[in-house]
């Protein structure tokens, strides 16, 4: 999508503003003088102190002027210079100005910054999950391509045997799988960018929700299950199902959701009694398609999916340290 267009028509600049204005209020005691000067006919020249008075007022309005052209139009334009050097040198550019002159501008400037530092890093992310996926789809395709050139290739000579030909027919079949998983995974992640319609979900529809997906897992509630947390039935049925299925994978056969709230904020821990993970993945457990099952057919999206759907309705998720077995993650959501 395009972003819109200012409509191109002449406008006056901001400098140009404040320096009419203040022409026009330096022009005030000129014209009051010059009125008098006509009424009073006793005199035609002005006196010493009407002159000095009238510099005084012309020094006052210049330094009124270099006032505000410092503190106002100057931090204003070194922001639109800003704005155009990270539009061609991206993070790089993402600094603060060297003056802001006002509390307003400030502000301004910071939400900017703010803005152009999620936007390059967005961009980043973009950039980085593309090649990602590329590389994912590449290998179960490249697979389905070679079983089916040589089971299109195989000639009344050297004929396969049905047991050749089962084989690649069930590598097909299992690489066809493989990319109807990442697809899968694919439209999830893009509906956990989107945010859903606001709602909310109590523990309790959420752990009676898990038992009846998943009946082999002993899953128990403890703290406060009354509470709500600001996520939809959909959202919060695709996070906590993403976490329980990854316990299920990893040999857990317990989950526990342990709640408590406070006046803002709902803190949810999920707890299994699965393989764990170990110190050396623990950094990338929420990067994108890293997975340690990829031979059982492992996406290594879940965690992203979950990270990306909490992070839409305002929420966070953290691998917490854990002394035994098992895995340990804490959901912040708000109320």
């Amino acid at each position: 999508m395009l972003a819109p267009k200012v409509r191109p028509k002449w406008r006056p600049t901001l400098a140009l503003i404040v320096y009419v204005v203040l022409l026009a209020v330096m022009a005030l005691p000129i014209l009051i003088v010059i009125w008098f000067r006509a009424v009073e006919v006793s005199s035609n020249r002005m006196a010493p102190a009407e002159m000095v008075a009238l510099a005084v007022v012309f020094i006052l309005t210049l330094g009124v002027a270099y006032v505000l052209t410092r503190t106002i139009t100057g931090p204003i334009d070194a922001l639109i210079a800003r704005t155009d050097e990270i539009a061609r040198g991206g993070k790089r550019a993402i600094r603060p100005l060297e003056s802001y002159g006002t509390r307003e501008i400030a502000v301004l400037s910071q939400s900017f910054l703010d803005l152009a530092g999620r936007l390059v890093d967005r961009t980043e992310y973009v950039r980085s999950f593309a090649a990602h996926v590329s590389h994912e789809l590449k290998s179960p395709l490249t697979a389905i391509r070679g079983a089916a050139e040589l089971l299109r290739d195989d000639d009344s000579e050297k004929a396969m045997t049905k047991a050749q030909r089962l084989h690649f027919l069930d590598n097909i079949v299992v690489d066809a799988a493989r990319l109807d998983a990442l697809l899968q995974r694919l439209r999830e992640l893009a509906q956990a960018e989107t945010p859903l319609a606001e709602g909310k979900s109590s523990i309790m529809d959420i752990l009676s929700s898990l038992r009846r997906q998943f009946p082999s897992l002993g899953i128990s509630g403890t703290g406060d299950t009354d509470v709500s947390v600001a996520l939809p039935r959909e959202a919060a049925g695709i996070v906590f199902a993403n976490l329980a299925e990854n316990a299920l994978q990893h040999g857990a056969t317990l989950l526990e959701l342990s709640a408590s709230a406070d006046a803002r904020t709902t803190v949810v821990l999920v707890r299994d009694d699965g393989g764990g993970i170990s110190e050396a993945n623990r950094q990338h457990v929420f990067q994108p398609f890293f997975s340690t099952r990829r031979e059982q057919g492992g996406t290594g999206m879940g965690l992203g999916i979950v990270r990306a759907m909490l992070s839409s309705h305002g929420g966070t998720i953290r691998l917490l340290p854990t002394t035994g077995a098992g895995a340990e993650f804490e959901i912040t959501m708000p109320v």
